[in-house]
C-alpha cells in the first residue's frame, strides 16, 4: 500500500472507478460519511435493486439530504463509522468517499472493527481518500492542513490489512477534474463548509487567492484533484 503516487496518470470520475471494482446491484451497500449524498444518489439510481444506509454525522448536512427527494432504496442516518448500529454480517459493501480521515484519530482502529463486523464474508470496503500532493492540495494546506490525518487514516488501513482483518484487493490512483469559475466559487466550496469550523484568516485568505490567481484563465480554474482507492476485502 502506497501513501501517494509519482506517476498518476488517469484522469476520470470516481464513479468510473467503483463501478469498475464493485458489484452493487443487489447489494446492501452502507456508506458512511456521505456528505451531500451525489455518490449515494448516482448509485441508487443506477442500481435501483440495492438498498443503502448513508450515514453522516453532520447534522445541518443529514437534514439537507433528507429534506430533499430520497430515493426508495435510500435511508439516511446519523451514526460515524466508530459505532454502527448495524447487526454483523450484515453488508455487502461498505463506502468511504474521501471521509476516513475524519473519523476521529483515537477511533480509526475501532472504526475499521466496525466495518470488519458489519461487512459479510467476501464483502468490500470501498476507501478513496485525497492524495496529498498537488497544486489544489497546496491551495487547500494553507487553511486545512490534513497531512497528519490523512496519514493517520491510511495507516489504520495498513494496520488493518497487516493484522489480517482485511485483504487488499485493489489500490488505485487517479486524478478527478475539479473547476472553479472564480475565487467566490472555490470560497464558497471549502471556507463555507458545515461540517467544520474554517476558521480562515485574512492573511490565510490571501495566500490562498495569491495561488489561485497564478492557475486562473478565461474560463476559471481547472485543476486535478488526486485520489486513492483502497479496496479491501473481508476474508471468507
Amino acid at each position: 500500500m502506497q501513501f501517494t503516487h509519482p506517476n498518476i496518470m488517469r484522469s476520470c470520475t470516481e464513479s468510473d472507478i467503483y463501478e469498475s471494482l464493485l458489484v452493487l446491484d443487489d447489494a446492501n451497500i452502507l456508506e458512511l460519511g456521505c456528505g451531500k449524498a451525489d455518490h449515494t444518489r448516482r448509485i441508487a439510481k443506477g442500481h435501483q435493486t440495492a438498498k443503502i444506509i448513508a450515514a453522516e454525522v453532520d447534522r445541518l448536512q443529514l437534514g439537507e439530504n433528507l429534506a430533499a427527494a430520497v430515493p426508495e432504496n435510500i435511508t439516511f442516518a446519523d451514526f460515524g463509522a466508530e459505532s454502527i448500529p448495524l447487526p454483523d454480517a450484515s453488508q455487502d459493501v461498505v463506502l468511504m468517499f474521501r471521509s476516513l480521515h475524519h473519523v476521529p484519530l483515537p477511533q480509526l482502529d475501532v472504526a475499521m472493527h466496525e466495518i470488519l463486523r458489519v461487512l459479510k464474508p467476501g464483502g468490500c470496503a470501498y476507501i478513496s481518500e485525497p492524495v496529498f500532493a498537488g497544486p489544489l492540495n497546496e491551495m487547500i494546506r494553507i487553511f486545512n492542513d490534513e497531512e497528519i490525518v490523512r496519514r493517520a487514516a491510511f495507516e489504520a488501513m495498513c494496520r488493518a490489512v497487516e493484522m489480517g482483518l482485511f485483504e487488499l484487493a485493489n489500490e488505485t490512483f487517479f486524478l478527478v477534474p475539479v473547476t472553479y469559475k472564480d475565487f467566490t466559487d472555490f470560497a464558497r466550496k471549502h471556507f463555507q463548509v458545515t461540517h467544520s469550523e474554517r476558521n480562515v484568516s485574512d492573511a490565510q485568505r490571501l495566500a490562498v487567492e495569491r495561488l489561485f490567481n497564478k492557475h486562473l484563465g478565461p474560463d476559471g480554474v481547472k485543476l486535478s484533484q488526486q485520489i486513492r482507492v483502497d479496496l479491501l476485502r473481508k476474508p471468507l
